[in-house]
């Protein structure tokens, strides 16, 4: 990339100065106040133009090629937001690719998911960015939905303290943006479908995380492409406005979901819509004269401008450039780190008889295209470009290749995989799905169906808009969506099922971003690992776990479920659907449908014991917070890492109720034979229940149960009560 005036203008921005909250907000007021209507217009919407940017996006690596920018203003050296993608890393060329924040949610680390942050914030600022896109923090309501593994699991506890670890990282380097806002848990039917939910649903359960992350400081949230309520997200007053900036006081700035995220120029600017991204388009057609109209105020542009200087202005100041060279992307400090997230994220969910870890191995016959496929993750908008990637494959050569024999077949041929791991002392199969299973997914028609809200092409740009009206345009993302099943394939439960029938000591290891049904095969397979989507360094932690070189201390973000009809509705091409109070682990237990494999469910190559589970208080105010102690012991031979689970069950409630709830959780490193005390606190002001009818939070007095374990299903569980008075 080379420096433009904008990029100059940025490096300019970044000092070492350190501001109080009152000179930021000084800072900003005098920069908007020197603006005239068109320069705080200019603010409120991307750089380029609708077909000149839809031409750059959609040429070959075009979204992954460059920063996204929008209110540049070099007259007064404001650099405007200059967006790139995430979750698993920085889209651009080199960046680090970490694990899918599925399997980051699966180390219930949010220590680690800060570290993981701080490199993804250093990496961008070292490009010249200052705008990550990657806090997705929506709610995982169901298996199918196809861009599950951009999100971190399916109860909004463990979601709010991995977005906020998220943030809290980025933000020590560029602005952090939080998305998508809200109920965004489809993506088939993504830019038609409308959420109906009621208050309590939505502020009980979709929304908890997202105010977890703003209470952090996120600088951005980004509006939904969804329908909530028969009003779409970008453009919905009592989201944006009534909940995000009244009730929950959101000081920064509000974008919409790229390209299609708008609809009403007029009724987002109303909504509390700052940003149209990435392309000037209808914000920059109608704004002006909307204001010269009186139809929307001049008061709400201003406010507008300055949520979005304040926000560079924050962000610019207590930096230096010499910290950013081209040297910190990618560079071996953040691929290490990438494998000690894909380590702890890999869960064993089956052990039969101590197969793992494989000790005094002399052949071990390794099968399955994906062993030897980079398979990071989704190829659409969050897709990185690594300099490498090590799969399964690879990592098991370089642990084990100078000592063991390793026998590849890609299991295409049945017949002679199972003649591969005939003999061996153990067979692996590594199976599951890729980016054409499960991902982002645009209709092929997308462009035609909006084009008649968007400005008419330059004559220079006819040709693209003919072809989006044939709806023949190349949206230059692959074919992925919601999954059309939750088990594997036929022909991978065809390969488990010639490999196991070949090798009594079979291994399954299965890469996916959310729960697989395993029913029809589980059983023949003594030992089960879910790797999800591992990262750039993926291979190598494989094999760590693998080879006992790392305990294996991944729990699971969200419950697998035993069979499809366990869980919630669920239509991929829905033009309305309901959500309600059910789903995961709550409505498994309310329905009495015991799971595959819980929620927090993992297994290790020791054993942990809890004892002496006690609260600080019996009886607790409001205004209190529950505080429980536990000693947990590693009872076993080796190290390992425990994450110890508190939920909690309301009793005699007046309104209904999951059977229980997470409330808090920590993870623990002992030593063999070690015993620590674990500390657990809870707000009491977390047990409410939301009030429909007055629209408050309520912490009924009445009694209560701590119950602390290994998942939200262990039978062996300790229990205390205790009461709000």
């Amino acid at each position: 990339m080379t420096m433009t005036q904008t990029d100059k203008a940025f490096a300019d921005l970044q000092t070492a100065e350190t501001l109080a909250p009152s000179e930021i907000e000084e800072r900003a007021k005098a920069l908007r106040d020197q603006l005239s209507l068109d320069e705080k217009i200019s603010l409120m919407h991307g750089q380029l133009s609708l077909w000149p940017g839809i031409a750059a996006m959609t040429a070959p690596g075009g979204y992954s090629s460059r920063f996204w920018v929008a209110g540049e203003l070099v007259r007064l050296g404001i650099p405007g937001i200059r967006f790139t993608d995430g979750p698993r890393g920085v889209i651009l060329d080199g960046g680090t690719t970490f694990p899918v924040s599925m399997a980051r949610g699966a180390t219930w680390d949010p220590d680690l998911e800060e570290r993981v942050g701080d490199a993804i914030g250093r990496e961008i600022r070292a490009l010249g960015g200052n705008y990550f896109g990657g806090v997705c923090i929506n709610l995982l309501r169901h298996p199918a939905w196809g861009r599950a593994q951009e999100t971190y699991g399916e109860d909004p506890c463990h979601l709010g303290a991995l977005g906020a670890a998220l943030t809290r990282g980025v933000q020590r380097h560029v602005m952090a943006c939080a998305k998508h806002f809200v109920l965004n848990s489809m993506e088939n039917a993504r830019f038609k479908v409308d959420v109906t939910i009621d208050p309590r649903a939505l502020h009980e359960v979709y929304l908890p995380h997202f105010k977890r992350v703003v209470d952090q400081g996120v600088a951005s949230v980004m509006s939904a492409y969804n329908s909530v309520n028969g009003e779409w997200c970008g453009q919905n007053w009592e989201l944006l406005t009534g909940v995000l900036k009244t009730r929950w006081g959101f000081q920064g700035f509000v974008v919409t979901d790229f390209i299609f995220g708008m609809r009403d120029p007029r009724k987002a600017a109303l909504a509390g819509q700052d940003i149209e991204m990435p392309f000037g388009v209808l914000f920059a057609r109608d704004l002006k004269g909307l204001v010269e109209r009186g139809e929307v105020p001049l008061e709400r542009v201003d406010d507008a401008a300055l949520r979005i200087l304040r926000q560079q202005v924050r962000f610019g100041q207590g930096r230096t450039p010499r910290d950013y060279g081209p040297e910190v992307v990618g560079c071996e400090a953040h691929r290490r780190l990438a494998r000690e997230a894909a380590q702890k994220s890999i869960v064993l969910l089956k052990n039969d008889s101590g197969l793992l870890p494989l000790r005094n191995m002399r052949r071990l016959a390794v099968l399955g295209r994906l062993a030897d496929t980079p398979n990071t993750g989704d190829g659409g908008s969050s897709n990185t470009r690594p300099a490498h990637v090590v799969t399964p494959l690879e990592g098991l050569r370089a642990a084990l290749g100078g000592t063991v024999e390793l026998a590849y077949d890609d299991g295409a041929d049945l017949a002679r995989a199972a003649a591969t791991a005939r003999g061996a002392d153990a067979a692996l199969v590594v199976v599951g799905y890729t980016h054409a299973d499960e991902g982002e997914y645009i209709p092929p028609d997308i462009f035609a169906e909006f084009l008649p809200s968007f400005p008419p092409p330059d004559a220079q740009y006819a040709a693209f808009a003919k072809g989006a009206e044939g709806g023949a345009m190349d949206t230059g993302m692959p074919l992925g969506g919601d999954r059309e099943r939750l088990s594997l394939s036929p022909r991978d439960e065809a390969l488990i099922e010639a490999v196991s029938s070949a090798n009594l000591r079979t291994i399954v290891a299965v890469m996916a971003g959310s729960a697989v049904i395993m029913e029809s095969w589980a059983h023949r397979a003594p030992a089960i690992l879910m790797l999800w989507y591992p990262g750039q360094e993926g291979g190598h932690a494989f094999a760590d776990v693998i080879t006992g070189k790392v305990n294996p201390s991944g729990k699971l973000p969200c419950a697998f479920p035993a069979r499809a009809g366990d869980l919630p509705f669920f239509d991929r091409d829905a033009t309305k659907i309901t959500y309600d109070l059910w789903h995961g682990y709550r409505k498994l237990e309310r329905d009495g449908a015991a799971p595959a494999f819980p929620f927090g469910f993992g297994l290790s190559y020791t054993t942990f014991e809890y004892a002496g589970l006690k609260l600080a208080r019996d009886e607790l105010r409001a205004s209190d917070a529950l505080e429980a102690t536990v000693q947990v012991t590693n009872a076993g031979a080796v190290p390992g890492e425990e994450v110890v689970q508190l939920y909690v069950a309301a009793q005699g409630s007046r309104v209904e109720r999951a059977p229980k709830e997470l409330k808090a959780f920590a993870r623990v490193a002992l030593a063999s034979g070690e015993t620590r005390t674990v500390r657990l606190s809870v707000p009491a002001s977390d047990l409410a229940f939301f009030d429909a009818a007055t629209s408050e939070w309520v912490v009924e007095p009445i009694r209560y149960v701590a119950i602390v374990g290994r998942h939200a299903a262990d039978s062996d569980a300790l229990r205390a009560s205790f009461r709000v008075v």
